[in-house]
């Protein structure tokens, strides 16, 4: 059986601009050049045949498939793909003590310190079982094999470690930008990199 995965991250919202910090406990929507970051990634991949889409809870994320939606490709949410969650940072400008509080605790992720979170939040580990589920979930549809995933930055690149055999310590070696795409092949149980931090679709807006 092979499947092939599309995972993009979430077009921009206001909060992305003003330095708040969202998490999974943040339901923002987007911004206009959200909205048009969505647009322009729909012009460039609604050739695509999907067969579902899949998204987080997260309201960001539905915004950015809509136009796929509206054509008719059925989408369902799974609470596995929502972002990781950043306790008491959430929906707090980042200053300088959380700028720091963040920077000891990526650290420390860094570190393979992976049990550790923010407080009331959520650690890597225990994203990466939620993650688990989800992933699950989609690979046990064997009639589908063309897949759209959208989610969030954070929650991206821990679920690219470790379906590609890549440390979550190392999550900062995949880079992330609002719309930004991971194209993923499934085959013998195996997943691989086909397409890397693909944004050649905002080219346009920024030739606008």
């Amino acid at each position: 059986m092979k499947k092939t995965f599309y995972f993009i991250r979430h077009g921009q919202t206001d909060l992305n601009l003003k330095g708040i910090v969202q998490g999974r406990g943040v339901n923002s929507p987007l911004n206009r050049n959200g909205l048009q970051q969505a647009q322009a990634f729909y012009e460039a991949y609604k050739h695509i045949p999907f067969d579902k889409i899949y998204t987080s809870t997260l309201l960001r994320t539905h915004q950015t498939v809509q136009h796929f939606v509206n054509d008719g490709i059925p989408m369902i949410e799974l609470s596995g793909l929502d972002e990781i969650s950043w306790g008491i940072y959430e929906g707090k400008e980042q200053n300088q003590e959380i700028l720091a509080g963040f920077e000891q605790v990526v650290n420390s992720w860094r570190n393979n310190e992976l049990d550790l979170a923010i407080l009331e939040g959520e650690s890597p580990n225990a994203l990466v079982l939620r993650q688990q589920v989800a992933i699950q979930t989609m690979l046990e549809q064997k009639q589908e094999q063309e897949v759209l995933v959208c989610m969030h930055g954070r929650a991206l690149r821990i679920m690219l470690c470790h379906l590609t055999g890549v440390p979550v310590c190392k999550m900062d070696e995949f880079p992330h930008t609002n719309t930004a795409l991971y194209k993923l092949e499934y085959e013998h149980d195996q997943f691989s990199i086909v397409d890397y931090y693909n944004t050649k679709h905002l080219d346009r807006l920024v030739n606008e």
